[in-house]
């Protein structure tokens, strides 16, 4: 009796190209249309149709509803998280036989929003930052917990970190980092500190993309605290 796997499956949802891009382009955490994300993809919307069933069917995208319109999204952060640690493997150096390379914007290695919590240059800076200040700390390989500065370092952001250890989802978590291979903060605090950081106005979206731009304000705000040179 052949034996199967789950991650095989996954694989094969995630390895199709057009069904990559799609996951891909919704790593922002925004909702999409069919039409939208055909476009992304570059097929046709009843191509597109049937990679969006695959992936809704596998768990991969929720689809939302209202009136006659669908609106597809990631189905959550655990997704992102996978895909984000996935990124990383796939940019490793390969030999002069391997598949062509996939060029990055550099603002994309500068800041972006993986899901919603802050990845690249910025977001694995803030994370050493904030570890060498004892504001976190590495719990196992797979989390971050609250350091002896923790809580005060935060509540003086803006961030309620009690109501965050309430909340059903993971408290903090280290997200590897798919360009700078090295983790950055995701779960409930790192969600929480991009929300915070972008109404502080330190970072803003750009348009059509997931790549954020660092304020002038940030900027001051990062290296005044934290040491960090946007």
């Amino acid at each position: 009796m052949k034996t199967t796997y789950p991650i095989a499956a996954v694989g094969e949802l995630i390895g199709e190209p057009a069904r990559a891009a799609i996951l891909i382009t919704l790593l922002d955490g925004k909702y999409r249309t069919a039409g939208e994300l055909a476009l992304t993809a570059n097929v046709s919307a009843q191509s597109a149709s049937a990679h969006l069933s695959k992936l809704v069917g596998g768990g991969l995208l929720t689809v939302h509803r209202s009136g006659r319109h669908r609106y597809y999204s990631m189905a959550g952060p655990d997704v992102a998280h996978a895909l984000e640690a996935l990124g990383s493997i796939s940019t490793l150096p390969r030999s002069r036989v391997a598949a062509k390379i996939t060029v990055v914007p550099d603002v994309m290695y500068t800041a972006r929003s993986c899901y919603d919590h802050l990845a690249g240059r910025i977001a694995v800076e803030l994370s050493d930052a904030l570890e060498k200040s004892g504001v976190i700390r590495p719990r196992g390989k797979r989390d971050y917990e609250l350091g002896r500065a923790g809580s005060a370092w935060f509540a003086d952001l803006g961030i309620d970190v009690d109501s965050l250890r309430r909340s059903r989802r993971a408290f903090a978590r280290q997200c590897l980092d798919w360009t700078e291979r090295r983790p950055h903060i995701a779960g409930a605090l790192g969600a929480a500190l991009c929300s915070r950081l972008i109404a502080l106005g330190w970072i803003a979206s750009r348009r059509d993309t997931r790549a954020l731009r660092i304020t002038p304000r940030g900027a001051r705000e990062l290296h005044s605290r934290l040491g960090i040179t946007a």
